[in-house]
């Protein structure tokens, strides 16, 4: 089943996500490798594609997972949540309708 994994920063995290982006972005090519990945990325805290210091207000990611809890077990072990990027992460069940 799809769930919903919609992660939150703590404010000014940019210095917290460049210390586990490259093992939280190594996570996300194992899902992307087992076709399980049906999107992710940050949310900008600004209306432009790149926030520069502005920064991300978080995360979202919608991926296949076997059951609720593997999911809330894959969000919550997040770099990004050991890092103390994250302040908070919530993963819903997600029903795709479109496309």
């Amino acid at each position: 089943m799809l769930y919903c994994i919609l992660a939150r920063d703590v404010p000014d995290s940019e210095p917290l996500r460049a210390k586990a982006r490259k093992a939280h972005l190594g996570r996300y090519r194992k899902l992307v490798e087992a076709g399980r990945l049906i999107a992710a990325g940050p949310l900008p805290n600004i209306d432009a594609p790149d926030p520069g210091p502005a920064g991300v207000a978080g995360s979202l990611t919608i991926a296949e997972f076997e059951s609720l809890e593997d999911a809330r077990e894959w969000a919550e072990s997040d770099p990004f949540v050991e890092s103390g990027a994250y302040e908070s992460v919530e993963v819903h069940p997600f029903k795709q309708v479109l496309p």
